[in-house]
């Protein structure tokens, strides 16, 4: 039908990480700390709205690239994310991941909200898997310093 939508896939992840807005928010922006918990991947950006941001391999090819829809340091970033290396993904379009701190008492909520128009993703399906290993790695480095999973 031609007035009917799609249902939408979505991934969203929950965790409260013991630190403050502001580093939690330089671990999510920094290349030299992103690659300590993303198993050697950064990004490649400047950080200001309508940019465009790439994800990088620690090889120099890209995994993820976009553009920066909205950016409220330390408060939330909204990103426009398209797969770069996997034929499969890529064809699948332009997704968007949505990224809020929210301080309460002495942790922060961060939550990650990934979707894509689209029935059965395979993207989503593939950062359903990959976001919880990240996220985990990045509470553990920023609450011990050590991150719990190794590439």
């Amino acid at each position: 039908m031609p007035n009917e939508r799609k249902a939408q896939g979505a991934f969203v992840y929950v965790t409260y990480i013991r630190t403050t807005p502001e580093r939690l928010w330089t671990a999510l922006t920094s290349p030299e700390f992103t690659k300590q918990y993303w198993f050697g991947m950064h990004h490649e950006t400047d950080w200001k709205q309508g940019s465009d941001w790439r994800l990088m391999f620690p090889d120099g090819r890209v995994a993820d690239a976009g553009r920066i829809l909205e950016i409220d340091a330390p408060r939330r970033l909204v990103l426009k994310w398209r797969n770069a290396f996997k034929p499969e993904l890529h064809a699948e379009g332009d997704s968007q991941c949505t990224i809020e701190l929210e301080p309460i008492a002495s942790v922060v909520k961060l939550t990650i909200t990934h979707t894509i128009d689209r029935e059965e993703s395979q993207f989503i399906k593939a950062v359903s898997g990959g976001w919880p290993r990240l996220l985990s790695n990045l509470k553990s480095l920023l609450e011990t310093g050590d991150i719990v999973l190794a590439a």
